[in-house]
């Protein structure tokens, strides 16, 4: 079985977001990147686990970036990929960077392709969909549980108000979030071999770039709190109505 992961480089959640040239580019100055949360938590280990089951299984890794995101992904060779291949690029166009993995994906032959939900960063959620249409094949997002039996693979989704449990035939490109898998860290055996394993970087293929970033915005500063007592029904209703407008 060959598995390929998707990964994305993403600033950690504690990072100051600041921008810059206008605010059209987001300011990396002194921002501590790691390796996208759904990618790792939930694409990669998923991917881990079903090679601890199968250890004739190969999981490679892929990311579209630049050099710099070659720490992230030896960090994702620690915690358990075979091998990595970089494209070098560092678009932000969607439809290209899921262009770049098609091309890896349809040379490889590959059985399952992992991708988390979206990125923390951009929140796009729209590279699986995008790969599946490009190397036709089964497209499952939103992915909580898998399991394999032989070549079928059974999923459960979470839909609005309840879960949705499909199956279909390998191979197939799967979107994974939360309860797909448990968080692991890298041990030191990991770390140690993650420096000889392969890491190609190959140059990107043409595609066309569809969408191209205009500006960026911080959400609106939020107000402080201000407390009503329980009793006082009447400025309740005044303050949703005339401040809050929400009335």
């Amino acid at each position: 079985m060959r598995i390929l992961v998707c990964i994305s480089k993403t600033p950690d959640t504690t990072s100051k977001i600041v921008f810059k040239d206008g605010n059209t580019k987001f300011d990396e100055t002194g921002v501590q990147w790691i390796i996208n949360p759904y990618d790792e938590w939930y694409a990669l280990v998923k991917a881990i686990e079903l090679k601890e089951k199968d250890p004739a299984a190969t999981i490679h890794l892929i990311t579209v970036g630049s050099a710099d995101c070659e720490p992230i992904i030896r960090k994702a060779l620690a915690l358990g990929g075979d091998e990595a291949i970089r494209i070098n690029s560092d678009s932000t166009d969607s439809y290209f960077i899921a262009s770049q993995i098609a091309a890896i994906a349809q040379a490889g032959n590959y059985d399952i392709i992992f991708t988390g939900k979206e990125t923390i960063d951009y929140n796009g959620s729209s590279i699986g969909g995008m790969v599946a249409a490009l190397v036709n094949k089964p497209y499952i997002s939103l992915a909580a549980s898998f399991a394999l039996n032989e070549n079928t693979a059974t999923i459960i989704r979470e839909i609005e108000g309840g879960e949705e449990t499909c199956e279909l035939s390998l191979p197939a490109v799967i979107s994974c979030q939360k309860g797909m898998a448990e968080q692991r860290i890298p041990n030191m055996r990991g770390i140690m071999a993650a420096r000889t394993k392969p890491l190609k970087v190959v140059e990107p293929v043409a595609a066309e770039a569809l969408t191209s970033i205009v500006s960026f915005e911080l959400p609106v500063a939020k107000a402080g709190v201000k407390l009503v007592a329980a009793d006082n029904v009447a400025e309740l209703v005044r303050l949703l109505h005339e401040e809050a407008k929400a009335i």
